[in-house]
């Protein structure tokens, strides 16, 4: 807020201007401070979830896959906390960079955040993709490479290719620039005359764009083994049923990534590819960016709603709307794993086996348990 308007609201002489001013101004706050808000409670609210799946899954074939979608709550939660903090401040401040920032120093650190935690998401996400795919189509490899150790590797290693690409442009002695609403800070837009600075916005846009590609050819080549698997064997019900609940968590993501990113994505290899600057009007390139924040919040419901349990919820709400089984969900079990264990110990146990005898003798224990299970 400039000293005018201060002087203006304490005289209380405000004209009709500075009150427009002071009441977007206020808007801007609240909605920023709204915003950081839900986005760190829906986070959190999924890194609960997803450490209590990973404590009951951590030697099972689904840790890394909860490992890596952990590493991605987890980046979305402090690019909110982060991001949202200097948004605030900026607001707050009336956007006035040359007053609170004259070094450039808070602009250069909002431009790496944007840039680190944009491409954070959509990096895991495609590592998420390409470890269920090799989890569905080649189970082997996946129970023998793919450890709690390696994913933990992977992610480190994600993080820090981002931090990597964030740091390119203070590297190669560029700097971030104040976008035109001076809410923001990011790579050069506008008047961009350097080949280097070209570069940047097109190593930043082709990552994600490649991202989500990988995301959707890994996806469709699991969604395609599942329903071949389905179609030759009914054997193996609760592991595909596990596979289902993550494979749908992994679609949920891809879309939302697609729907959040693809315009600031293609509207920065847009202007990447022009010599002589950007042609979109800065409110296209503001709505854009706010679209891709979006995808900050929708990520964490996506752990949120689309569990096993509240699947299993909406799927039995349907069926007695409808009245009739409208989906042949013959793949999914609602028993729990420990259950399913058990069972399979039981009943290949020597004691289940069937011997064809004409005396009548008392049953063991095991024995009983055996028929049981059969019966059901």
């Amino acid at each position: 807020m400039n000293n005018s308007t201060v002087e203006a609201v304490i005289s209380g002489h405000v004209s009709p201007s500075n009150t427009t001013d002071l009441r977007d101004l206020k808007i801007s706050v609240l909605f920023s401070i709204v915003f950081m808000t839900v986005g760190i409670t829906s986070n959190s609210l999924a890194i609960v979830i997803l450490l209590k799946a990973y404590q009951r899954f951590r030697k099972k074939s689904k840790a890394s896959f909860l490992l890596f979608a952990s590493g991605l709550v987890v980046t979305d939660l402090f690019g909110h906390l982060i991001n949202g903090t200097i948004a605030v401040f900026v607001y707050a401040s009336n956007r006035e960079w040359s007053k609170f920032d004259h070094a450039n120093i808070l602009c250069s650190i909002f431009g790496m955040c944007m840039v680190f935690f944009g491409l954070c998401p959509l990096l895991l996400g495609s590592v998420m993709a390409v470890e269920r795919c090799i989890g569905v189509t080649d189970p082997i490899f996946h129970s023998t490479k793919m450890t709690s150790r390696h994913a933990k590797m992977i992610l480190a290693f994600v993080w820090l290719f981002a931090i990597f690409v964030a740091l390119l442009p203070i590297m190669t002695l560029r700097s971030y620039h104040i976008q035109a609403t001076k809410t923001w800070c990011f790579l050069k837009t506008d008047q961009i005359e350097d080949w280097m600075d070209q570069f940047h916005l097109l190593l930043f846009s082709s990552l994600g764009l490649l991202s989500l590609a990988i995301s959707f050819v890994c996806n469709a080549m699991t969604g395609i083994t599942l329903l071949r698997s389905k179609l030759k064997s009914q054997q193996h019900r609760q592991g595909r049923s596990h596979h289902l609940e993550m494979i749908i968590q992994l679609l949920a993501i891809m879309c939302v990534s697609c729907i959040c990113w693809t315009p600031f994505l293609v509207t920065m290899a847009n202007i990447g590819l022009k010599k002589y600057g950007s042609q979109d009007p800065h409110e296209t390139i503001l709505f854009s960016l706010r679209m891709a924040t979006w995808n900050q919040i929708l990520d964490p419901w996506v752990y949120i709603l689309l569990r096993k349990t509240v699947l299993r919820k909406l799927y039995r709400i349907a069926r007695r709307c409808c009245g009739v089984e409208i989906i042949g969900l013959h793949a999914w079990e609602f028993s729990s794993i420990k259950n399913s264990l058990k069972v399979a110990t039981i009943s290949e146990s020597p004691a289940c086996s069937r011997t064809n005898t004409f005396s009548i003798s008392q049953k063991t224990d095991t024995e009983q348990k055996c028929e049981l299970i059969e019966t059901k």
